[in-house]
């Protein structure tokens, strides 16, 4: 139909002429009410992002000097956190005179992240006293 007939026909309709289909050869065009196409439209992508899964970051803390049971527990966390589909953010906080070896703290974070077989999604970071590493399954 020629888009002058068209235009006409949703005038008299007190409709609109809305191109749905543009990349078609010829576009696709329907007379609806363009604020009702719009409020479906919106209403769709609404339902579809709540749908969507959200991935969260899980933080679990340890220290330079965590116990077996303590290391194993937290493992287990991380683990489960894996399992749910969520990204496990490691933090290693350093209190007084282990200030002045971090080493240890970067030798804790490996032989976690070791011990899970993770990816890492951000590399060992340091800010004053914390060291962090984003890691994933």
């Amino acid at each position: 139909m020629p888009t002058q007939e068209a235009l006409r026909l949703a005038q008299e309709r007190g409709l609109d002429l809305v191109e749905v289909g543009p990349t078609s050869q010829p576009p696709v065009c329907k007379i609806l009410d363009f604020g009702a196409y719009q409020y479906r439209q919106e209403k769709q992508a609404r339902k579809q992002k709540a749908h969507a899964r959200q991935i969260e970051i899980k933080g679990i803390r340890l220290s330079v000097n965590i116990g077996q049971h303590d290391r194993e527990f937290r493992l287990k966390q991380a683990q489960k956190f894996f399992s749910q589909g969520h990204k496990v953010k490691l933090e290693v906080m350093l209190h007084g005179r282990e200030n002045a070896r971090p080493e240890l703290a970067r030798l804790t974070i490996e032989q976690f992240i070791a011990d899970l077989n993770a990816k890492i999604e951000q590399p060992l970071n340091r800010q004053g006293k914390k060291f962090f590493v984003l890691i994933s399954a």
